[in-house]
């Protein structure tokens, strides 16, 4: 419960799991993002080099996040009234990892669109992990970001909804879930940095429509021309949703073939969200 970062070492990689019920969630959820970035994507860890994953627990008193320092992953247990402990979603542990990734790769800018992007692969990624360490379909998966999360009482299901946008939650103390699926309720606004957890809910919506037109895993052709374009060297730290469109339609093409199934259904993908991809 302090803030001092890292803090004691209380689980090693390969040790056996202890009574702390956090600790043995954040060592799985670890495990679970090494493990499908490495056996999907052949990336060794989140700069591609073996870095170690380390992160600390119980982090503050009620600390109401979860959070990537650059360096490595820290959670807070949450306030018990409106989140629960952020070790509690796997998705979770994915996302701010793969802000990690991006830190490493892409460098996504946080502010406007190009945070918006930033938040969104994250999300991408976040539920691909637990689609994966599940053994979920396209089909099966509940494409939320942070089910789990919301304290008992608190009317809602998730932080944020891939396939309704918007829906995710509507509580007195919370608001409602302000996330836009297509470019027609796009937010403008200064607050959040220009948006970055708000219109995200655009190019997730895409992520999922797509993932589910072509159905099976999604971390495997839909996940595979994200991370191209994350790992591609093409995107501009400053990439707007247009930019981002555009190189997933060339990255199905050049993995798979131009014309073929996957660049098509990208191309509708964006189209249904209102971003222009070509």
């Amino acid at each position: 419960h302090r803030t001092d970062l890292p803090g004691t070492e209380v689980r090693q990689e390969g040790s056996e799991s202890g009574r702390d019920a956090t600790v043995n969630r954040a060592y799985a959820g670890l495990g679970a993002t090494f493990e499908l970035y490495l056996k999907a994507y052949q990336r060794d860890s989140i700069d591609g080099s073996g870095l170690p994953l380390n992160a600390s627990v119980h982090y503050d008193v009620n600390y109401d996040n979860a959070f990537w320092n650059g360096e490595q992953m820290v959670f807070g247990d949450g306030d018990g009234e409106i989140f629960t402990d952020f070790t509690s979603s796997v998705d979770v542990i994915g996302h701010e990892l793969t802000h990690g990734v991006t830190q490493y790769t892409a460098n996504l800018e946080y502010y406007g669109q190009s945070g918006a992007l930033n938040e969104s692969v994250s999300d991408v990624f976040g539920s691909l992990i637990k689609q994966y360490s599940l053994g979920q379909s396209a089909g099966d998966a509940d494409w939320l970001i942070g089910e789990g999360l919301l304290a008992p009482g608190v009317h809602g299901v998730a932080l944020r909804s891939m396939k309704a946008p918007g829906t995710a939650y509507d509580d007195p103390r919370l608001g409602k879930d302000p996330q836009p699926a297509t470019m027609q309720d796009y937010v403008r606004t200064s607050r959040d940095n220009g948006g970055v957890h708000i219109n995200s809910g655009i190019p997730n919506h895409a992520f999922y429509l797509l993932a589910t037109a072509l159905g099976g895993n999604s971390w495997e052709r839909a996940g595979q021309i994200w991370y191209d374009v994350l790992t591609g060297g093409e995107l501009r730290s400053d990439a707007t949703f247009a930019d981002f469109a555009k190189l997933t339609v060339a990255a199905a093409k050049a993995r798979y073939q131009a014309g073929g199934e996957e660049s098509e259904a990208v191309l509708k993908a964006w189209a249904q969200v209102g971003v222009q991809a070509t």
